[in-house]
């Protein structure tokens, strides 16, 4: 099968390797028909990805379709034909994490397209339950599910409510999902980015209610001026910067939450008084787990949400390399780029 390698930063090879021919029995063969780009993606590629070894196969965003299943999953409710988005967290099922049910944060998690090889391939194999299945939805649309598992378990960690004022801090893939889903739980959204267009993009799409275009990090005086004297009750961050990290402990309510979906490789430091004085709780979100698939897909077959705004760059597999580097500059504006291996 024809796969594409990230051998090391800033070098991508096309290649190929044997098809496996035998199916595993607790296991699926999927054939893969579209591959979302992440910013774990734009990161790999530029040497800064966390937790991250080279050569590696990418690709964690999937739209594809069911093309063998194992012996032992022949009476399962999955067909040969079926379209789905694929769950890439593989998950140990023995650790502490996992017996308590948060498979997302397992002790030995393997992310497809991260710790093992992902999804720039034709074909993949993998356990049953990793694959959630809608053929109402198109291969663009199961495609997306992940970015949007991002926010939405984001969003379900701070139990946001339609009395919060949500402040979101990174108006790229992961800030617009939070915005998602912060926005159908009925709370104020305001989004804050450096970048001009991607705030329209969530004005536009009714991802946002009002927005604040960023010189430097934004102060409370900001907030209070544009919240009519309030300050925000939760606040995501998803810049992985650690000054805009670091800023968010000054800048919430009094009892607010904050949630780091981004990252970044180092310390993150607060003045405990102020901590205190505020009660402030600090969550990470980590992944999502099989419930948000499922949950998400439903919302999308019912028309609550659509992606197909978010799809601004296309490329053929075959192109992918000529075209990836591209995607990082910031002129671009991509939003999402998205790539077909029909």
């Amino acid at each position: 099968m024809k796969t594409i390698i990230l051998n090391q930063p800033g070098e991508f090879i096309h290649s190929s390797k044997k098809d496996n021919e035998s199916i595993a029995p607790d296991q699926v063969l999927v054939k893969i028909k579209r591959i979302g780009i992440c910013g774990t993606d734009y990161h790999a590629f530029n040497g800064k990805q966390p937790f991250f070894t080279y050569p590696r196969i990418l690709g964690h965003e999937l739209g594809a379709e069911i093309i063998g299943i194992g012996e032992s999953q022949i009476k399962h409710e999955l067909k040969i034909g079926d379209r789905v988005s694929i769950e890439p967290y593989l998950h140990c099922r023995e650790c502490q994490a996992c017996k308590r049910g948060l498979s997302n944060c397992c002790e030995n998690l393997k992310v497809l397209g991260v710790h093992t090889d992902g999804g720039m391939a034709e074909y993949l194999q993998l356990p049953i339950d990793k694959v959630h299945v809608s053929n109402i939805l198109s291969f663009d649309q199961l495609a997306l599910v992940e970015t949007l598992g991002i926010g939405l378990h984001a969003v379900n960690r701070a139990e946001v409510s339609k009395s919060d004022i949500v402040l979101i801090i990174g108006a790229g893939p992961i800030g617009l999902s939070a915005a998602q889903f912060a926005k159908i739980s009925g709370a104020k959204v305001v989004m804050a980015d450096f970048n001009t267009k991607r705030l329209n993009f969530s004005l536009e799409n009714n991802l946002a209610d009002d927005t604040i275009l960023l010189k430097s990090n934004i102060s409370s005086d900001q907030l209070k001026e544009k919240l009519n004297g309030d300050l925000p009750t939760i606040i995501f961050d998803a810049t992985g910067n650690k000054s805009s990290m670091e800023n968010c402990f000054s800048i919430g309510a009094q009892g607010s939450k904050i949630v780091f979906i981004g990252l970044f490789q180092g310390n993150v430091d607060f003045i405990d008084p102020n901590f205190h004085k505020r009660e402030i709780t600090l969550m990470a979100s980590r992944n999502s787990l099989s419930k948000d698939f499922k949950h998400i897909i439903s919302l999308m077959e019912q028309g609550k949400i659509n992606t197909n705004p978010w799809l601004t760059h296309r490329s053929t597999f075959e192109n992918l390399t000529n075209v990836f580097s591209s995607w990082l500059n910031p002129e671009e504006n991509v939003i999402k780029a998205i790539v077909s291996i029909d």
